[in-house]
């Protein structure tokens, strides 16, 4: 992870798959639920997506060794398949209320059969929230490589 500014981050990885399938990794529900956590004991029960500009997602992340479900939810705000998601980002509160709004934008640079994905997450509330979230969004990466696509070598 690397911290533009204290409350933006950004993280590369890169996948032995076509920018077609990542895109599709990254918005289709199923696909979603398999491998949309922080941890291997960690799942996904909830993955709703209406993938349009000014659709929603809503998806919750289960962590049964802590007994802890959390969800976020938010906005499309760009699709542009295969290449760029822009949507907004906000985890919702025990009581159904929702916190603060964040942005995140996925780029997907194909190369031939290899894609990396560009994710940016800006507008944090601090430097600890884009730690605390560069740490998730670094596990989920990890997650997406291990459970649905091999992961490419990574430059050094």
């Amino acid at each position: 992870m690397s911290a533009i500014d204290s409350t933006t981050l950004r993280l590369e990885r890169t996948y032995d798959a076509s920018a077609e399938d990542v895109f599709d990794a990254w918005t289709n529900p199923e696909v979603l639920k398999r491998w949309f956590a922080v941890n291997p004991a960690s799942r996904t029960p909830v993955a709703d997506v209406d993938l349009r500009v000014g659709g929603s997602y809503r998806l919750s992340m289960e962590d049964p060794d802590a007994g802890t479900v959390r969800t976020v939810r938010g906005e499309y705000r760009e699709v542009r398949r295969p290449e760029r998601l822009v949507y907004s980002w906000c985890w919702e509160e025990e009581d159904g209320t929702t916190g603060h709004v964040s942005t995140v934008t996925v780029e997907f640079l194909a190369d031939g059969e290899r894609t990396t994905v560009v994710l940016e997450h800006s507008g944090l509330e601090s430097s600890d929230s884009r730690d605390r979230h560069g740490h998730g969004w670094a596990a989920c990466l990890e997650m997406l490589g291990t459970r649905i696509f091999a992961t490419a070598p990574q430059p050094s």
